[in-house]
């Protein structure tokens, strides 16, 4: 009867989430995770943590001058290295970048600006060295920052050098995968892309370009957006070549909704994939290993191992961010709720 019930129902043996103990009730949206043993998470509160031990033990911590801004990114280097991005009005002193170089015990303030509808959505890295971080519109066209040198300076894309956005779209500062750079080098071949994720209006829409001087493309997904809709995470394979978007309505996290699409042609079309189980909104997805993607939401978490044809539930679990390293996924919301899973056999 038991080798029935495995035959029947095998996905009652797969692992399932494990919950963390963080040591805050700080709000995440921001996971990095360098490998299976360091993770860093950012929080609201100014608040970050931090695992070098794959999670046995968190770090948690506030940046000094910080407490009222809210960390929607992180990127990590190492065990000592990186980066916050908190989101929220410059108006506010919200739109700032801190970095450590030795573990959080010291944070410097790399960036701030004061300017008039600037509000970051998210951030990430080529290399080790070059970067870019995005944010809404102003004045109908992205704010875009760009570094050379690890984040320790940072430069403003000229609007000229940018697309003009229709009225209404933005994007979603949700789990910090709004933005997705990828880049490699092979004997002398030199691949660079970045895609940026929208919605507020139409459809969701992916802007992607070489580099963030160069000519920017512009594609429609199957995604519906509306002014709280749209796509809100992005994941791309290393070789930029396969990608997925997810999303949906914020004020409607549950709704039966088309929530995924699906590109194999770096960006150039979008296809829609199969919506997920539990449907609703998915702000984010991770590969754990090989062709299985997780996806995570408010309204749930699922996988995929036929690139979203379709979906298995995982449970109901709320969050709104994930990362994963060397086979294994983490996962962080609400309430300081941080969980791993680790590679599905």
């Amino acid at each position: 009867m038991k080798l029935l019930l495995f035959v029947l129902f095998p996905t009652l043996v797969f692992a399932q989430w494990q919950p963390q103990t963080s040591g805050t009730d700080a709000n995440f949206r921001a996971v990095s995770a360098v490998s299976k043993k360091v993770v860093w998470v950012g929080g609201s509160k100014g608040t970050f943590v931090r695992t070098t031990n794959g999670g046995k033990t968190w770090q948690a911590g506030t940046v000094p001058g910080a407490e009222t801004c809210d960390f929607r990114d992180v990127q990590a280097f190492s065990a000592k290295e990186a980066i916050l991005m908190a989101a929220g009005p410059a108006e506010q002193g919200q739109a700032r970048m801190y970095r450590t170089s030795n573990g959080g015990k010291t944070w410097q303030l790399i960036y701030q600006t004061g300017q008039a509808g600037v509000f970051f959505d998210s951030m990430d890295f080529w290399s080790r060295w070059e970067g870019m971080v995005f944010g809404d519109p102003v004045n109908g066209t992205w704010f875009v920052l760009t570094t050379t040198n690890g984040g320790k300076n940072w430069k403003r894309i000229p609007a000229d050098k940018l697309p003009l956005l229709p009225k209404g779209e933005a994007a979603f500062a949700a789990s910090g995968t709004s933005l997705i750079t990828r880049g490699y080098k092979w004997k002398t071949y030199n691949y660079q892309r970045a895609w940026i994720a929208s919605g507020g209006a139409g459809k969701g829409r992916l802007y992607s370009a070489q580099t963030p001087t160069s000519t920017w493309e512009v594609t429609e997904t199957p995604i519906p957006a509306g002014p709280t809709a749209g796509i809100f995470g992005l994941w791309f394979d290393t070789q930029g070549e396969n990608g997925m978007a997810v999303g949906g309505d914020y004020k409607n996290e549950k709704a039966v909704w088309q929530n995924v699409a699906v590109t194999s042609d770096r960006g150039k079309t979008w296809t829609a994939g199969a919506p997920t189980d539990p449907p609703g909104l998915k702000e984010a997805v991770g590969r754990l290993s090989g062709n299985r993607l997780i996806a995570v939401g408010p309204s749930g978490t699922c996988y995929t191992t036929d690139f979203g044809k379709s979906w298995t539930k995982i449970d109901d679990s709320a969050f709104h961010s994930i990362a994963c390293a060397g086979g294994q996924c983490w996962a962080v919301g609400a309430k300081g709720t941080i969980a791993m899973i680790e590679n599905l056999k």
